[in-house]
C-alpha cells in the first residue's frame, strides 16, 4: 500500500462539496484520515474565503489512476476547467505526496510545491504528519510548519469534522 497525501479546497457551496468528496474518498481508498479543516482567504485573487484541508489514504492503485479518478471526482463536483488559474473553485484536490515518489510523475511534481509555500497546506500536513520529514529537504512537516510565516497566510480552524461525516 502506498500512502496519499491530498490537499483538499473549496471556496463554493464548500460544506456540500467538501462533504462529497470525502464520501467519494472513502469509496475509492482505505483508511481514510482527515486534518482539521481550516478557513483562509483566496490566494492569488479576490474571492470568497476557503475551506482547506488534508486528507491521508492508503492505495494500491497506480499514480496514473489515482490523478484521473481525482480529476474526475473534481469535474463531477462541478470543477469548471475553462476558469483562470486563481479563481473559485468547488472543489479543487491537489496529490501532496504519493508514497516516497519525488520529481516529476504524471505531469505532477511530487513533493508539491504548494507545501511549503501555503499554509493551508502545511498547517494540516503538518498536523497528520508532524515527524515525517519532507522528502526535498528533510525536515520533519512539524518543523516546516513551525518555521513559517505565519504573518503570511491567516488561517483559522472552522468546525467542521470531514473525518465524521459532520460537516
Amino acid at each position: 500500500m502506498t500512502t496519499l497525501a491530498l490537499s483538499i479546497g473549496s471556496n463554493i457551496d464548500a460544506e456540500s462539496n467538501i462533504r462529497a468528496a470525502v464520501n467519494e474518498l472513502r469509496m475509492e481508498f482505505e483508511n481514510i484520515r482527515c486534518s482539521t479543516i481550516y478557513e483562509s482567504k483566496a490566494v492569488g485573487f479576490d474571492g470568497d474565503n476557503f475551506l482547506n484541508f488534508v486528507v491521508l489514504a492508503d492505495t494500491d492503485k497506480a499514480l496514473t489512476d489515482v490523478a484521473a479518478f481525482l480529476k474526475h471526482l473534481e469535474d463531477r463536483l462541478g470543477r469548471d476547467r475553462q476558469q483562470v488559474r486563481f479563481s473559485g473553485r468547488t472543489m479543487d484536490i491537489d496529490i501532496l505526496l504519493f508514497g516516497d515518489e519525488s520529481g516529476v510523475s504524471c505531469g505532477i511534481e511530487l513533493p508539491r510545491p504548494e507545501i511549503t509555500e501555503n499554509a493551508y497546506v502545511l498547517q494540516p500536513l503538518a498536523e497528520l504528519l508532524p515527524e515525517a520529514l519532507h522528502p526535498a529537504t528533510g525536515v520533519s512537516y512539524g518543523e516546516l510548519w513551525q518555521g513559517y510565516d505565519k504573518a503570511k497566510q491567516k488561517l483559522w480552524p472552522v468546525a467542521l469534522d470531514a473525518s465524521l461525516g459532520k460537516i
